[in-house]
């Protein structure tokens, strides 16, 4: 194979592995970090204590309840408000996460679900709720009804592209890493000049993590604007950042190992100034040699 051969097929590898690492780190998150249960519970949990989703639900759940008794919102409101504070509300928060993420998986992972609406038992958050309640030795704790009542999530019609969307993602957060993998060892391999080649993978490798940074600002910045109430805004850029955090991570994470590999491959170049400043250290401190005597008259 020629040089100028060579060269080209190693380009054109390295710049598909460079264009293929932020969208296989973006499968990836979404097909292993976002269909975690645990995980998602673990992720959405210190959310119950940050001030503004505290007031979102407590807007939320006031204006509901003041809709349907005829009660002072700005009292049910503060009622509410009062109690997020609580363990209680915690303990309900995180079974309200559970019960709600294990029934989308699960809709979006049993084909032969038809187009049911993807609904959750209500009796999961009251059941918590009360045993924390009478835990926590509040008065009438155990009179708390805990009734099967289905709440609907997701209608019936989101549920075809959704799943799938979900089959593309769950099959492209292995393969697309995998592949940008490969087609970065390949291209090193080929090339004719693999430090160059090298650098030109890391360099595409801090480029694309960069992009995924950006990315991650600009989805939250239209996700936020296509909010209807702007009210709840803050609460809903708490949750983004809470559920986004693995993938900045990784745009971090891809931008710092690219610029080091490249700064390193520079740097210890044939001819760079570190690399003269190593063998001037390496020749001031070897021993010197002696001399060596001449013979004498004996000898010769």
């Amino acid at each position: 194979m020629s040089r100028s051969l060579r060269t080209a097929l190693s380009a054109a590898l390295i710049a598909l592995s460079c264009l293929f690492a932020p969208f296989g780190a973006l499968a990836a998150w979404a097909a292993y970090g976002l269909t975690d249960t645990r995980g998602y519970v673990t992720t959405m949990a210190p959310l119950a204590s940050d001030p503004a989703v505290r007031d979102a639900v407590a807007d939320t759940v006031g204006d509901g309840v003041a809709r349907e008794s005829g009660l002072n919102p700005v009292f049910l409101r503060d009622a509410v408000r009062s109690f997020t504070a609580t363990r209680a509300y915690r303990s309900a928060w995180n079974a309200g996460n559970e019960a709600a993420h294990t029934a989308v998986m699960h809709a979006l992972r049993d084909r032969r679900g038809g187009h049911r609406p993807v609904t959750v038992d209500l009796a999961t958050v009251t059941a918590p709720l009360r045993h924390q309640l009478t835990v926590d030795h509040v008065p009438f704790a155990t009179r708390i009804p805990v009734e099967h009542t289905q709440v609907a999530l997701l209608p019936s019609d989101d549920l075809a592209a959704l799943r799938k969307g979900f089959s593309v993602v769950d099959v492209a957060g292995f393969w697309l890493p995998l592949t940008a993998v490969v087609f970065a060892v390949a291209g090193i391999a080929v090339a004719a000049c693999r430090r160059r080649a090298i650098t030109a993978t890391a360099l595409g490798t801090a480029l694309g993590g960069a992009f995924l940074g950006l990315a991650v600002a600009v989805g939250r910045r239209l996700t936020l604007a296509d909010l209807p109430e702007a009210a709840h805004r803050p609460a809903a850029g708490a949750v983004y950042d809470a559920l986004t955090a693995t993938l900045r991570t990784a745009s971090w994470l891809l931008l710092a190992v690219g610029l080091t590999v490249a700064a390193a491959t520079w740097l210890s170049r044939p001819g760079s100034p570190l690399v003269r400043l190593l063998r001037r250290r390496r020749a001031s401190a070897a021993p010197a040699q002696a001399p060596e005597a001449e013979p004498t008259r004996v000898r010769a």
